[in-house]
């Protein structure tokens, strides 16, 4: 995936002057060779921090070797000043570590109180304002940070894409969704830059795609990767005609930007100038990591991007949708050794996921459009969503979103999709999320969440929640067990 960023974490390791530099220096080495054979990039930094003016040399190799993520190891107590002005300094997400005690043999100049340290570099974190990582268990031996850095760099990637991301909305919004529409500020506060347009823009675009030379070979590929779920041959030319548009808008307006990704309106007016529903391609740029909100969601689009920087995978972009059956839970007996029915829901989209996520695709029509758009006549302008039955696994829902106050607030959800067939239409799969029903009930209710969510595929919950940590936002929903009341429970239901 080219849209999202490619971490390298720079290790630099501190000492406090009254303690011995070399005991921090050799538990850097320690944790270097834990990490050979990982698939992150780490380069050592051969600075070891004591004083200010280590500050500026750390900063300079670190500038030397494109490093844009930071691991700060305190090998022993650690200068508190020092330490968190090398984090103040640096342009990027910073994780603080530090090195526990090797040996009963070796308590005398060979203890480095790291574990006393990171107490009052937290101080100074608080007094500088800085949001670094600081992982559940931070005092680690040098295999358990090497697996620390490990699970940073999902969070790095989150950070420092938001930091660089662009959102290009083409609206308005669709009449009945002003729950998609939230104020734009707090995306300024991130960092991400926004570029609205209309769809009239979209659509002189397109036009201008009309004889485009490159059609062809993009719906072949199309073609290709339906295979017998290519309903719908004539439709292809047109389809690819718009991925065209789509990509080459997204290249010829990053401007400053390294990442774009988009919330676009896709009906009902769409339907009728474009001459088709615009799902399909929504599902092959959400496969190269380019996510297509619908509906003119630009939270949504957010946060579909943070769920491609943590899983390196596709997102999908759905309705919390409709409720599972009595009967349906009936009939899948296995079900109930797990989950009550009020655990499980419908998670629905017109079409938007993509082909490598969905059980045979197949390009279909939108069924709710054609009963409003085209009822009395075959399916023509409805055609073009990719339809099937979400693949079972695991699955984290997740939506980062502003309130009408300007504030952020976020949820996150892990759960899976079942095995069952949803007897219905769409890109679709029945979901299960422990105490989904207090969830729904006084997190996504009770807090205003409108109904799309992003849902990464896999359980990222643990990175996700320290990225939002780290973006600033102290409102995290999650799905509380039974034992754990939220702030609005009933406590006499």
């Amino acid at each position: 995936m080219n849209n999202i960023p490619n971490v390298k974490i720079g290790l630099v390791a501190v000492s406090r002057d009254c303690f011995v530099i070399e005991l921090s220096e050799k538990r850097r080495r320690a944790v270097m060779s834990a990490c050979k054979g990982s698939n992150t990039s780490i380069e050592e930094i051969s600075v070891t921090v004591e004083n200010e003016a280590d500050v500026g040399a750390a900063l300079k190799e670190i500038d030397e070797l494109g490093v844009n993520a930071l691991v700060i190891l305190l090998g022993n107590f650690g200068p508190e000043t020092p330490e968190t002005m090398l984090a103040q300094k640096f342009d990027g997400p910073v994780m603080f570590v530090a090195s526990a005690e090797e040996s009963q043999d070796n308590l005398f100049d060979g203890r480095g109180d790291a574990y006393c340290g990171l107490l009052n570099a937290s101080y100074n974190i608080g007094i500088r304002k800085l949001l670094p990582y600081i992982p559940e268990s931070p005092v680690r031996d040098a295999v358990g940070v090497a697996e620390e850095i490990e699970s940073f760099a999902d969070i790095a990637r989150a950070v420092i894409g938001v930091s660089k991301l662009k959102i290009i909305s083409f609206g308005p919004r669709p009449n009945d969704f002003v729950a998609c529409n939230a104020p734009i500020k707090p995306l300024f506060d991130l960092g991400v830059e926004l570029m609205e347009k209309s769809e009239l823009d979209l659509f002189v675009d397109f036009k201008e795609h009309e004889n485009d030379e490159r059609i062809a070979d993009v719906a072949a590929d199309m073609a290709s990767e339906l295979g017998s779920g290519n309903t719908h041959p004539d439709m292809l030319d047109k389809l690819a005609q718009y991925e065209l548009t789509l990509v080459d808008f997204y290249e010829q307006n990053k401007g400053l930007s390294e990442y774009v990704v988009f919330a676009n309106k896709c009906w009902p007016a769409f339907e009728a100038q474009f001459g088709f529903v615009p799902c399909y391609v929504n599902s092959r740029l959400a496969g190269r990591g380019i996510p297509v909100a619908c509906e003119a969601d630009i939270y949504g689009a957010l946060s579909e991007y943070i769920a491609v920087c943590v899983t390196q995978k596709p997102p999908a972009f759905l309705d919390i949708n409709n409720t599972v059956p009595q009967d349906m839970y009936d009939d899948n007996a296995e079900i109930g050794k797990k989950y009550k029915p009020d655990d499980l829901f419908m998670g629905f989209h017109c079409g938007n996921v993509s082909s490598g996520c969905l059980n045979t695709p197949t390009l279909k029509h939108q069924l709710i459009m054609h009963r409003l758009m085209e009822s009395d006549s075959e399916p023509n302008i409805t055609r073009g969503t990719l339809e099937g039955t979400i693949m079972a696994g695991d699955v984290t829902m997740f939506r980062l979103q502003s309130t009408a106050d300007c504030e952020l607030r976020s949820y996150i959800a892990q759960g899976e999709v079942l095995d069952i067939d949803p007897k219905s239409f769409g890109s679709i799969g029945v979901f299960a999320v422990s105490e989904m029903g207090r969830f729904y009930r006084h997190v996504l209710v009770e807090k205003r969440f409108p109904h799309h969510a992003a849902v990464a595929f896999g359980h990222t919950g643990k990175a996700m929640f320290e990225v939002i940590k780290m973006l600033g936002v102290t409102d995290i929903g999650f799905n509380q067990p039974s034992g754990m009341m939220y702030e609005t429970e009933n406590p006499y239901k």
